[in-house]
């Protein structure tokens, strides 16, 4: 199933455990924050067009400080020591995204707005692409599926169909969690989970580094 040969095909599990926090989030992001998405990028550039033409259970404004959110943290996340070996960022990098995503639940318990959890849920996401494309394990960027399908579709079966078919299906999962932990705690509630996937991701990280 996992990228034999690949320089880090070891970390292959945590990138799965990532695409489930992506399934979370993006589930606490569009059914607690407004209908806005922080971890696909492409929904928020067609829901920022449906809410320019008028559309008025979508905003403009959420989906472009999304998009703005996730684009900085792909920066700093790309510029983040380029002269080290990517295995070497995923603990910095991915700590990083978990101290945004306690921000944001604090944010959110506290009553700070949409925007102030909202912010820094986009920039850890951006974050985490960053270092997940530096890595860059075959079919398991955590969060951009339409690649993966139109693989799994066209290709032929090979090793590389399992691989995909449990990313999809991974994220998927994540979603339906989300949706569950929501509809019984809230967004606090998912935020909870995110930060403890992500914990265990940097313990398991820094050990397998």
């Amino acid at each position: 199933m996992f990228p034999e040969g690949h320089r880090y095909a070891r970390f292959a599990p945590l990138l799965l455990a990532l695409t489930f926090v992506s399934g979370l989030v993006d589930a606490a992001s569009f059914l607690g924050i407004g209908r806005v998405f922080v971890a696909n990028m492409t929904g928020n550039v067609v829901f920022l067009g449906f809410a320019l033409s008028g559309v008025a259970q979508l905003s403009a404004l959420a989906a472009a400080v999304a998009l703005t959110g996730f684009v900085s943290g792909v920066l700093v996340g790309g510029a983040w020591r380029r002269d080290v070996e990517a295995g070497r960022l995923l603990v910095p990098l991915v700590a990083v995204q978990t101290f945004l995503v306690a921000i944001a639940l604090a944010a959110e318990v506290a009553g700070w707005g949409r925007y102030a959890v909202l912010i820094p849920l986009a920039c850890g996401m951006g974050l985490q692409n960053a270092v997940v494309h530096r890595l860059g394990v075959p079919d398991l960027t955590t969060t951009v599926m339409t690649r993966t399908l139109t693989g799994l579709a066209a290709d032929r079966p090979g090793p590389a169909t399992v691989r995909r078919g449990v990313s999809v299906a991974v994220l998927a999962a994540g979603a339906l969690s989300g949706g569950l932990l929501h509809a019984r705690t809230g967004v606090e509630g998912v935020l909870v989970a995110v930060l403890v996937l992500l914990i265990v991701v940097v313990l398991a990280a820094g050990r397998w580094r």
